[in-house]
């Protein structure tokens, strides 16, 4: 998955698993910000249903000023709140609202800002206090009319930004089941080293859930200099995001089931592109990988230069990556991608680039304006207003990555080099059979489905 169990101390602590992180333009002069946890939410998940970490902080995170460090930070914080404690009941009836009599456990949130000056101080500042979550999707009965609920909880903040935390129906999608087992792509299976029927790819997350912060930011909050660029050369135009989750230090246990937290803050998750950690980075570093900031990624960028994936591909399609096969340059095209950004020159009329500094950011041009005709492919289809500058929900990412560590965009940095044919067509077929409900507007990803109307074991659950 994108980040769903990439690395071995995160797999066991899902309410603080950042999954998914996606960054794009939006109307009215705005950028959207969204971070995912909790991954691979089964529907059904009574009778204590899915739930932000009280005991967790949550952060998205904007470098714009190219050192891989912060210089913007949104933090959530959540409170949880038992209204009737002589119940089992996550409801004793319908939630037809967010302050229904009948909602029992309930979730509310607080938003801060901190901004960092040039010499590093801090600057905190609150911009919304106890603002609802919606309730889980239960069920016709349990919550009836849930688009008007989780509408409900979209709230605009005094100061310009549009907030939204709680459930929604997972936005990645991939063929895990068949990704894991040796490298093989249903499609293409035919040419696998251990072949099989070509067949459809399968959506490995399609009807499963995960909890989501979504903020709507005006683009002049976010630039170096608080403007709103229009000029797609220039530096100040580009923004590097990523997503965190942070513990406190020191956990103690008073024997009754209820734990005390203390101590400083400690980061146990991040993520910037999709895939960085769970593809790249090899298993013995993937927890360090996941507690340090994109400031420290030149450590990890020898992962880049020579990806294991990448001598993986001739190995177990045989004869079918010869050309990938031989090139045994260091991946600069990998690196530009992934930790620096795409350099002004290369592609016409765009530019990701952030500076020499490598660190693993999802890099936006805000002065692209968004698509009238959103190609899944993003930069890959002609379409700049796509991944990898930043990413949208319905970007195909899987499918550009693969294709990019196939050698398909090495040509930009050495014109003599042919990739091989199979470097443009190698995906996981998953985008033909794919049954997602995105939105057209805030939050962008779907209702979540119900535990009622997707039964456990139905699909991927």
């Amino acid at each position: 998955m994108s980040s769903h169990r990439e690395a071995p101390s995160i797999s066991k602590d899902p309410v603080a698993d950042n999954t998914d992180t996606y960054a794009f333009r939006t109307p009215g002069d705005t950028v959207t910000l969204i971070t995912n946890y909790l991954p691979a939410q089964t529907p059904a998940g009574g009778p204590n249903f899915y739930e932000f970490g009280d005991d967790v902080l949550y952060e998205i995170k904007i470098d714009n000023d190219g050192d891989g460090k912060p210089n913007v930070v949104y933090q959530f914080r959540f409170t949880t709140t038992i209204a009737n404690e002589d119940t089992f009941l996550y409801n004793t009836g319908p939630i037809d609202s967010l302050d229904s009599d009948n909602w029992n456990r309930r979730q509310t949130y607080k938003v801060t800002k901190v901004t960092y000056s040039s010499r590093g101080k801090a600057t905190s500042r609150v911009l919304g206090s106890r603002v609802p979550c919606p309730p889980c999707n239960i069920g016709p009965r349990s919550t009836p009319n849930y688009s008007s609920l989780a509408e409900a909880a979209v709230e605009t903040l005094s100061s310009g930004e549009v907030v939204f935390a709680g459930q929604r129906a997972e936005g990645f999608f991939v063929d895990l089941g068949s990704i894991f087992d040796l490298g093989t792509l249903r499609p293409f299976q035919d040419l696998h080293l251990i072949p099989s029927a070509a067949s459809p790819g399968v959506d490995s997350l399609e009807e499963v859930n995960v909890h989501t912060i979504a903020i709507q930011v005006p683009i002049g909050d976010l630039t170096c200099d608080g403007s709103v660029p229009t000029d797609v050369t220039a530096p100040e135009a580009v923004i590097g995001v990523w997503g965190s989750a942070s513990r406190q230090k020191g956990t103690t246990r008073n024997g009754k089931g209820r734990t005390e937290n203390m101590g400083p803050w400690v980061q146990v998750s991040r993520l910037g592109n999709p895939l960085f950690n769970e593809v790249i980075v090899p298993m013995a570093d993937k927890d360090e990988w996941n507690a340090v900031g994109p400031d420290k990624d030149k450590e990890f960028a020898e992962y880049v230069v020579e990806p294991e994936l990448a001598k993986l591909l001739p190995v177990l399609y045989p004869g079918v990556f010869p050309n990938l096969a031989g090139l045994s340059a260091d991946r600069a095209d990998l690196v530009a991608i992934l930790l620096t950004g795409i350099p002004g020159g290369l592609i016409p009329g765009f530019q990701n680039y952030t500076g020499k500094k490598k660190a693993d950011e999802l890099r936006l041009n805000v002065a692209i304006q968004p698509s009238a005709e959103p190609n899944r492919l993003g930069l890959m289809g002609n379409d700049l207003a796509g991944f990898p500058n930043g990413r949208r929900v319905t970007d195909d990412v899987v499918t550009v990555e693969l294709r990019a560590v196939a050698g398909l965009l090495y040509p930009l940095i050495d014109p003599t080099y042919v990739p091989d044919a199979a470097a443009g067509g190698i995906e996981d077929g998953t985008h033909a059979t794919l049954d997602r409900a995105f939105l057209a507007v805030f939050p962008y990803l779907g209702v979540p489905y119900s535990g009622y109307d997707v039964p456990a074991g139905s699909s991927a659950a």
